[in-house]
């Protein structure tokens, strides 16, 4: 996408650097990066697996990773899939590079940008599983328009993940949820799974828990809303 075209849409993010990376950081965005960098391709055009082993489980997809904890920890845990991620701040794809070099995860591929941009080069019913978590609340009225959230963006996720692929959504704003929670449900593809309370109140067993989570700076606890695309 031109950058005329991306200037077309609103952003979803401010400044994508804050202070000056470590040297290690530094090497890392300038060495390790290039090498599990997803590439560009046109849209539709990537198919995910094909840049993993193809003994991988499937692929699983994170939008906007911050500081990469739950990509890294999910990585680990299951070294036999494969992850691809996306996230316009250097600080979090250099904190997220440190992770994956000190762990050894061969099993991450990375694109530092606008998730939307990614998605949209993905074929059709490529992604196993999906997470959206705490993304960027831009809890203003005037400021909901660039929620990442939107209408057109489900579609999109609903035309990458395959039928089954759960989608999980957590934020801490009690706007942010309900407002996702309406746009997922009223696009048709994704049915919430959620039967009691506690489904969405209370952490996922497999959640890996984040440092934004952790700073709890929305207006209520964590909510997590878990999908299937159907």
């Amino acid at each position: 996408m031109s950058e005329q075209q991306s200037e077309q849409r609103h952003r979803l993010y401010g400044r994508a650097a804050g202070k000056p990376l470590s040297k290690r950081q530094q090497g890392l965005v300038d060495d390790l990066l290039p090498r599990i960098g997803i590439p560009e391709t046109g849209k539709g055009e990537l198919f995910p697996a094909t840049m993993f082993s193809a003994a991988n489980r499937g692929v699983w997809l994170e939008i906007g990773f911050g500081g990469g904890e739950h990509l890294a920890g999910q990585a680990a845990r299951h070294r036999d899939t494969g992850f691809v991620g996306a996230e316009p701040f250097v600080d979090g794809v250099a904190k997220l590079l440190t992770a994956i070099d000190e762990q050894g995860l061969s099993n991450i591929r990375l694109r530092r940008g606008d998730a939307r941009d990614l998605v949209a080069t993905f074929e059709d019913a490529s992604i196993d599983r999906a997470f959206i978590l705490f993304p960027d609340p831009w809890p203003k009225t005037r400021h909901r328009k660039r929620r990442l959230v939107q209408p057109d963006f489900v579609a999109e996720l609903a035309r990458v993940m395959k039928p089954g692929a759960p989608l999980r959504f957590a934020t801490d704003w009690a706007d942010y949820a309900n407002r996702a929670l309406a746009a997922l449900i009223r696009d048709g593809h994704f049915e919430w799974t959620a039967t009691r309370a506690d489904d969405w109140r209370a952490p996922p067993t497999d959640h890996v828990t984040t440092r934004y989570q952790e700073k709890r700076l929305g207006d209520c606890e964590p909510v997590f809303l878990d999908f299937v695309r159907v």
